[in-house]
């Protein structure tokens, strides 16, 4: 764990090893996030469209397709397809 001090305009430093460890360097950009009575720092991908390209290709049917599925089953329960 490290401890880092707040700066007067709410900056602080992440510490070096922390840095070097997760790839971190000038212009990468971050997400901080409240959570409870914490603060989440995650980093963002460099290209978030070409990182979230493909992340459901594992799924056999298309997401379209389940939510059509689901619509017309819907439907077939009312009696209205």
């Amino acid at each position: 764990m490290s401890i880092v001090k707040m700066h007067a305009k709410g900056q602080i430093i992440l510490p070096k090893n922390i840095r070097d460890r997760l790839g971190i360097k000038p212009g990468k950009m971050l997400s901080i996030k409240v959570v409870d009575a914490y603060i989440e720092i995650r980093l963002l991908p460099d290209d978030p469209v070409n990182y979230l390209t493909g992340l459901f290709s594992d799924h056999p049917t298309s997401m379209a397709d389940e939510l059509l599925k689901e619509r017309k089953e819907e439907l077939i329960g009312r009696g209205i397809f």
